[in-house]
């Protein structure tokens, strides 16, 4: 669970920045840091997937057509979950809490600890992190996320004030737990049919993905694609 710690540490760290420094970051290191992101999860998420997709030309081609399936069918499965629309709605009544917060009025507590909390375990950031960490120990996925919620974090305490830093403590939680799971009773059954690779792989290109999002090049629904992780191994195992 280090990368949980790591992240739950970074979102203390960044609370405690943004209630003791006053003035915010300017736009163009905000900008700047965006891209350094972006480019890190695109560089981590691409070296992750080469990293797993090994073998003879015609293995290679079969584990790249299992991930790009993977991908389809787990969009497919995602909406009709709803699962974006439901990460929508959990993250609606935060949106509305921060601009109420943004326009003046003075929040209660447990609003700035809901609405934070709610923002980053609501991230599908969080669950690939997470279940990397668990599966390969991998923490490099949560290592971005980390700075990623210590930035937002420093913003949100400046709105909210301590309640923002004790976010980290269920997200903590929520990921942890995740994590646990992954790594006691996921990664043994996957990891004696030799079903890790392709969920590695296909991890590799969801953070592609986030790359995409955090470098703004156009719009992609995560959470959707989320179920992408569970159906990698399923062809993998099928196609054997």
């Amino acid at each position: 669970m280090t990368g949980s710690i790591l992240n739950a540490a970074g979102i203390v760290l960044g609370g405690i920045a943004g209630l003791t420094v006053q003035k915010q970051l300017s736009a163009a290191i905000q900008n700047y840091l965006k891209i350094a992101l972006g480019a890190a999860a695109l560089f981590i998420g691409l070296r992750l997937t080469w990293l797993n997709v090994n073998g003879s030309f015609t293995q290679v081609a079969k584990q790249t057509v299992i991930i790009f399936l993977a991908l389809i069918l787990g969009r497919l499965v995602g909406r009709l979950l709803r699962l974006q629309k439901l990460s929508n709605r959990i993250g609606q009544p935060a949106r509305e809490q921060i601009a109420r917060a943004s326009a003046g009025n003075k929040p209660a507590w447990s609003d700035g600890f809901n609405t934070v909390t709610l923002l980053f375990c609501a991230a599908p950031l969080a669950v690939i992190g997470a279940t990397q960490d668990g599966l390969s120990g991998n923490i490099l996925p949560l290592a971005i996320k980390t700075v990623m919620d210590a930035l937002a974090a420093m913003s949100f305490a400046a709105m909210f004030g301590w309640s923002a830093a004790l976010a980290g403590l269920p997200v903590f939680a929520w990921q942890g737990t995740l994590t646990l799971l992954c790594s006691q009773f996921a990664q043994p059954l996957l990891a004696q049919h030799g079903l890790l690779d392709p969920v590695n792989a296909t991890a590799g290109m969801l953070l592609v993905y986030v790359a995409v999002v955090i470098l703004e090049v156009r719009r992609v629904e995560l959470a959707d694609y989320l179920p992408a992780l569970a159906i990698a191994p399923l062809l993998a195992w099928l196609w054997q």
